[in-house]
């Protein structure tokens, strides 16, 4: 699948700006990784461009493991010839699915995922709207505020980061600044 295949299937189940810009956002962390982990860039731009294309139409608040989110989406990414390593990364991000994070491709995107919310969250509660001019500093205290950005599960980022083996202040400043070339994609930036 191309990215212009990715993308066209991305807006045909997902209207909402707000979940598209959160695609696009773990896309660019995906990418940047993928430069950093020497893979392959295509491949890991994709799975953070999917990785949630099918949430806005099949939610899954019950979190079962083979309905809904994200079954259905890897279901018709299989149909479509999408690679395995895609789609078990795709069930990974979910815990609920009990799908091991075993390549690193799967845990980089459960890693970037809550926290690339989380930054785009505190950038927009920020005078300039940017993350410009976020720090991590800035980013580490949000994190322990538990009534900003409630739905951000910090367990996750915790052990996401955990399980990708970079230290918390160096994958927050890494993401910040994978997301900083994005922002005017991600509704950043203009006061």
């Amino acid at each position: 699948m191309t990215r212009h295949e990715a993308l066209a299937l991305m807006q045909e189940y997902t209207e909402n700006e707000r979940l598209r810009r959160h695609m696009y956002a773990v896309e660019a962390a995906m990418r940047a990784y993928a430069r950093r982990f020497g893979e392959d860039e295509e491949q890991w731009g994709l799975v953070g461009l999917l990785h949630d294309f099918d949430y806005e139409k099949y939610p899954n608040d019950v979190h079962s493991a083979t309905e809904e989110h994200p079954s259905f989406g890897v279901s018709l990414l299989r149909e479509r010839g999408v690679p395995e390593v895609i789609c078990e990364a795709i069930l990974g991000h979910a815990p609920y699915c009990g799908v091991a994070r075993t390549t690193q491709m799967a845990k980089t995107l459960f890693a970037v995922d809550e926290l690339c919310g989380f930054l785009v969250a505190c950038a927009l509660v920020r005078p300039t709207r940017s993350l410009q001019d976020l720090k991590v500093s800035s980013v580490k205290k949000k994190l322990k505020d538990k009534g900003f950005a409630r739905g951000v599960n910090r367990e996750d980022i915790r052990v996401g980061t955990e399980e990708l083996a970079v230290p918390m202040d160096e994958h927050i400043q890494f993401l910040i600044e994978a997301l900083r070339p994005n922002e005017e994609t991600l509704g950043l930036g203009a006061a």
